[in-house]
């Protein structure tokens, strides 16, 4: 079984505005330390293109959702900074990876 493939697309609900997430992608990637770092590369209304070390790709988009905003982040090598990023927007987010949900509370 390939475990990665499940790690490719995660996704949250949160009660942030789309352009606020968008805008706390930008922040959050940017400030990551050295080959974890992505900077901005495309965007556009609700979804932001960032490049990587080595040209990895992080792609996030926003949808409006019951409660907020739907998030979802893909990526191949940045699993776990894209999963860092999902968990630290604001209120009660939900995490769907991999057809599975898990709920996590964040504070503000």
């Amino acid at each position: 079984m390939n475990y990665q493939q499940g790690r490719t697309l995660q996704e949250a609900i949160t009660t942030a505005s789309p352009q606020e997430v968008i805008d706390e992608a930008k922040r959050f990637f940017a400030r990551r330390n050295g080959i974890y770092a992505a900077f901005l590369e495309k965007e556009g209304p609700g979804w932001a293109n960032f490049r990587g070390q080595g040209g990895e790709e992080i792609v996030i988009g926003t949808a409006p959702a019951e409660g907020g905003t739907r998030v979802s982040a893909s990526t191949y090598l940045f699993d776990q900074q894209v999963a860092r990023f999902l968990s630290t927007l604001p209120a009660r987010v939900s995490l769907v990876e991999a057809g599975v949900t898990e709920t996590a509370g964040v504070s503000e």
